[in-house]
């Protein structure tokens, strides 16, 4: 038997007052986490939810996300973490795909109305029974007349609770991919998936019981869930919580809580590369921050080195999915690393590519990477013909293309779906963004496909430049023409302020393709 929830109370034992969460000036321990947890998992259980029952959650990276979390585990429930930026519709859809019974949903933040649009979500989801408003302050009310509480869910609930046993191949978590095709679907993680996960992201990230780690990445992705909620409170290490990446406000953490562990997409590093500010001591910063890593998408090396320069760390990127738990590959300390790479495969998982017919490509050519092993998810929940295309023979099918060296480690070209087809001949944006970015002019840069008469599609650039810096797009057309082969050069650059992002930091390309 297994149940994720068992970290925090193996923690909890071990190390009852020793901080779990800061946010602000709360701390919060692992015993109080613990009895926090307790008493949502009692009051749930009062509430009629039994075993495998699923629980939505839209919350922000405050401690409550976590005492939910693990309480809705406890009650041997499924929890069913929503993205903080849906709007009503997308709520309606996700609490209905997931037959969700219930929906923690937090109020919100400037210009971030969760609770306006998770309640008119909520009343279009008619098996979904209960909705609780997360408050800022637990004894506050209902912002809207006739909703329950959090704080009203735990009011007299005793702080003990007998952790419901879950199998270790139970569903614990349903995540929702980002639906970059169609509509997202829900991946089922088990309990195994995610602990063992957990563990193999410690020794990835080398967090200990005494690191400090800063968490701006939103809970409710798998990454930050799993590589740093979940590793962090498995490590009894203490987490700082950040709702939003501001590269100010990150410094600032770094320095005021002398953070060890630091974890982000490349986005958070390019913001954090490209900070000019001077209040702070970035000698101070970088003396306490020794462990940095990197997923998500693929970390630019012109960022990757500015980085490392500037704060005197190494960043050990890697790449993972949803369906994998997320861990798939990573640059690890035991195998060495290569910038610009992905890794070699973690403990316990197979990787390998293939062509078109599912057959293994020789080293140093492109094919599909596919993937097996305990991170594996069980299939997308309710979605059988998505499962035949996605999950064969115990191997999940990325849509992700990458190259393999003669030393075993991994380069993701691109995605499948993102490749562009100019007259034929295919290319793969992330190659021609990587020749891009590293003119001095430019700060970030995306790079898709375009619809043309001539070619059937056409390469478009889109650029955001260094402050103070300037380039004409028949300059820059030049410099990536020269570095590249000619049927891969943009022919088409148009310069933003800046790109398009998701909560997690990526850079949304469907959003361009829509200018």
């Amino acid at each position: 038997m297994l149940n994720l929830s068992n970290i925090l109370e193996d923690s909890a034992r071990r190390y009852p007052s020793k901080d779990a969460f800061i946010f602000l000036d709360t701390h919060i321990s692992f015993a109080q986490l613990n009895g926090a947890a307790n008493q949502i998992a009692n009051g749930l259980k009062a509430k009629g939810i039994k075993p495998g029952d699923k629980i939505a959650l839209s919350c922000l990276n405050v401690p409550y996300f976590p005492m939910i979390y693990f309480g809705i585990m406890k009650a041997g429930a499924v929890v069913v973490p929503l993205s903080v930026l849906l709007k009503r519709d997308e709520v309606a859809y996700h609490l209905s795909d997931s037959d969700s019974k219930a929906y923690f949903c937090f109020l919100g933040a400037p210009g971030l109305p969760m609770l306006e649009e998770g309640y008119a979500g909520f009343q279009h989801a008619s098996q979904c029974e209960h909705l609780f408003v997360i408050t800022a302050k637990p004894g506050d009310p209902s912002p809207i007349e006739g909703l329950s509480t959090l704080g009203s869910l735990m009011k007299d609930q005793s702080p003990a609770f007998p952790t419901v046993s879950t199998s270790a191949e139970d569903t614990a978590v349903i995540i929702y991919t980002s639906g970059t095709t169609g509509k997202p679907k829900g991946a089922e993680l088990t309990h195994s998936n995610l602990f063992l996960n957990a563990m193999i992201s410690t020794g990835i990230s080398d967090i200990a019981l005494e690191d400090v780690q800063l968490i701006v990445l939103p809970l409710f992705h798998i990454f930050a869930m799993t590589c740093l909620m979940n590793a962090g409170v498995y490590k009894g290490a203490t987490s700082v919580l950040l709702p939003r990446f501001d590269a100010e406000a990150v410094l600032d953490l770094m320095n005021k809580h002398k953070v060890s562990v630091f974890a982000g997409v490349p986005t958070m590093y390019w913001g954090l590369l490209n900070y000019e500010n001077t209040k702070f001591d970035l000698g101070e910063i970088s003396k306490n921050l020794r462990s940095c890593v990197s997923g998500g998408a693929s970390l630019p090396i012109a960022v990757l080195e500015g980085f490392e320069e500037k704060f005197n760390v190494e960043i050990f990127e890697g790449y993972g999915m949803s369906e994998g738990s997320p861990v798939v590959t990573f640059n690890q300390k035991e195998t060495g690393r290569k910038p610009g790479s992905v890794g070699t495969p973690v403990w316990g998982v197979e990787v390998k590519l293939v062509d078109a017919d599912g057959k293994e490509v020789p080293v140093g050519e492109k094919g599909e990477l596919i993937y097996k092993g305990h991170n594996v998810t069980k299939g997308y929940y309710k979605k059988p013909e998505a499962n035949k295309v996605s999950l064969k023979d115990g191997w999940l099918y990325s849509g992700d293309v990458a190259v393999k060296d003669e030393d075993g480690f991994y380069y993701i070209v691109d995605r499948t779906k993102d490749m562009i087809i100019r007259g034929g001949l295919n290319v793969y944006p992330r190659e021609v963004e990587e020749v891009i970015i590293k003119h001095d002019a430019v700060s970030l840069v995306a790079v898709i496909g375009v619809p043309d008469d001539q070619y059937g599609e056409e390469i478009k650039a889109f650029v955001v430049l260094n402050e103070g810096k300037n380039v004409t797009e028949d300059e820059l057309r030049t410099y990536t023409k020269e570095h590249i082969a000619a049927y891969k050069y943009p022919r088409v650059i148009e310069f933003l302020d800046a790109l398009p992002m998701s909560a997690t930091g990526k850079i949304l390309k469907k959003e361009l393709r829509k200018s």
